[in-house]
């Protein structure tokens, strides 16, 4: 694969969300260097800290190759000109989850980041753009970004190059894990799910969750 440089780099604040809720999805870029630490991009919250952030849902990544898929699911709507629209941290186009396998590492400035789980999409999603059936899509195409931990602490900024520097650390694409774990109607097998439900590179949640898929198949 060849370097990418990354478009923007973004983070959110809580603001009013639904009914009052709080949220930090809506991610706007940012000018300059941004210093990258364990907990993330600094000047970048969760709202949800039950449910999101922490080491390992540190930085995410949403594909900005996407677009295309979804201008046809939900037509020209304008915020998916944005490059913080679906939650991201960073904007990268050129890489989606099929290229990339849980525990990769990549350099983006002087920070090394490590694929530790693909994200799980929720109704944020569709209330942020309005339109319903996204998570649905979402589910079905794998179309679902991922999460990195951040193994060394550093700075990035706009057009610096995310490079993979360590591949092939385990046997499963982003893709295929998500589509095992969250896609029911996706095939897998006893054995596979065993051993994601073991792998210490993915994140402690996901492992949860194939253990309980382990246990329905009979494992």
């Amino acid at each position: 694969m060849n370097p990418i440089p990354v478009e923007a780099l973004c983070v959110g604040q809580p603001a009013p969300f639904r009914d009052g809720e709080l949220s930090a999805f809506a991610k706007t870029k940012v000018d300059g260097p941004v210093r990258i630490t364990r907990e993330g991009l600094k000047g970048d919250t969760q709202a949800d800290r039950r449910n999101h952030g922490g080491q390992h849902m540190a930085v995410h990544l949403y594909p900005r190759s996407h677009r295309a898929f979804w201008l046809q699911k939900i037509g020209a709507e304008p915020l998916l000109d944005e490059p913080g629209a679906f939650g991201t941290n960073l904007a990268v186009d050129g890489l989606a989850e099929a290229d990339v396998m849980l525990g990769d590492r990549f350099r983006l400035g002087s920070a090394l980041l490590e694929i530790s789980q693909p994200r799980m999409p929720c109704w944020k999603i569709e209330h942020h753009f309005g339109h319903k059936g996204m998570v649905a899509a979402i589910i079905a195409s794998a179309r679902c970004g991922w999460y990195f931990r951040v193994i060394e602490e550093g700075e990035a900024q706009a057009d610096d190059i995310l490079e993979r520097v360590e591949a092939q650390r385990t046997d499963w694409t982003v893709a295929e894990v998500f589509a095992e774990l969250a896609n029911p109607k996706s095939a897998t097998t006893l054995e596979r799910v065993k051993a994601m439900a073991d792998c210490e590179l993915l994140s402690p949640v996901w492992r949860g969750g194939a253990r309980q898929k382990a246990e329905a198949m009979g494992g």
